[in-house]
């Protein structure tokens, strides 16, 4: 089934000095211009393409891969603006993504980076792209568990921290004391939920919590210093960067972990880094 908005794999069925035709079942034929075409191909052959309307409503065929398809998030600068909306550098050539003013929590200036939600408009067929997230997330009950881990997309910075969208269903909040490496708008990255509360806040974190995360990170401090021949560069002095680095872990955490590790016979800890005992 033909997705527009999305990457297809479609056969080609006509090749031309000017491009490929592809097939795109009841959308009919639909060319992907010569300066994309591969180097060897032939008829029957299958191509992954994006496909995405022009300005003028025709189907189009592109081997670019877009920031992000309609379904996701992606962080796009703003490229131009008028009296329709804002228009993002969507990574296809000659095809900026509209962000309506309607669709704008606060109006965009050309050069800004933001996060946009990518959508098809059921009225219009177009694909637009949206920052009015809030009409996206929290529509499904919250099912989660502390410590599970979540995929996170950093959202919108606050005074309290930073809201991300968890696994692209609800918010969350990382608040400022449980950030741990560098986090900016846009960023993917793994995360854990701290706690549900009973209003239904999600409260995240980037490592684990409670004794869990001590063992799961000793865990994987063994298991390093295995495959590093038992010596690892990093010690209680270590910057928290290096540390979360290695482990994504805070400096706090590993120091309770070698600490563990140590008072355990497993490791000593030098000046130059931890040794694995033999």
């Amino acid at each position: 089934m033909i997705k527009v908005g999305t990457i297809n794999n479609l056969k080609v069925t006509q090749i031309e000095e000017f491009g490929v035709f592809l097939d795109a079942d009841d959308y009919g034929s639909v060319l992907l211009p010569k300066k994309q075409k591969p180097a060897e191909l032939e008829v029957g052959q299958y191509l992954k393409v994006f496909l995405y309307f022009d300005s003028n409503n025709e189907l189009c065929a592109t081997r670019e891969t877009p920031v992000a398809q309609v379904g996701e998030w992606g962080l796009m600068r703003i490229s131009s603006v008028n009296s329709t909306g804002a228009f993002a550098d969507w990574g296809i050539e000659k095809k900026d993504l509209l962000v309506p003013y309607g669709e704008q929590r606060a109006r965009f200036s050309e050069g800004q980076t933001v996060l946009v939600y990518v959508y098809s408009d059921k009225a219009s067929g177009r694909i637009v792209g949206t920052t009015k997230f809030n009409k996206l997330l929290d529509k499904t009950p919250k099912h989660y568990k502390t410590n599970q881990q979540v995929e996170l997309i950093i959202a919108e910075r606050s005074d309290l921290g930073f809201k991300a969208i968890v696994n692209g269903e609800h918010w969350g909040m990382i608040f400022s004391s449980d950030v741990i490496g560098k986090i900016f708008v846009g960023k993917r990255l793994k995360g854990y939920v701290k706690q549900v509360r009973e209003d239904g806040k999600i409260d995240l974190a980037l490592q684990k919590v409670g004794s869990e995360k001590l063992d799961d990170l000793s865990d994987k401090i063994m298991t390093l210093l295995q495959k590093k021949d038992g010596f690892l560069p990093v010690n209680d002095k270590s910057a928290p960067d290096t540390i979360f680095n290695l482990f994504r872990a805070s400096k706090g955490t590993f120091k309770k972990s070698i600490g563990g590790l140590y008072k355990k016979g497993l490791i000593t800890i030098e000046k130059d880094g931890i040794h694995q005992v033999k």
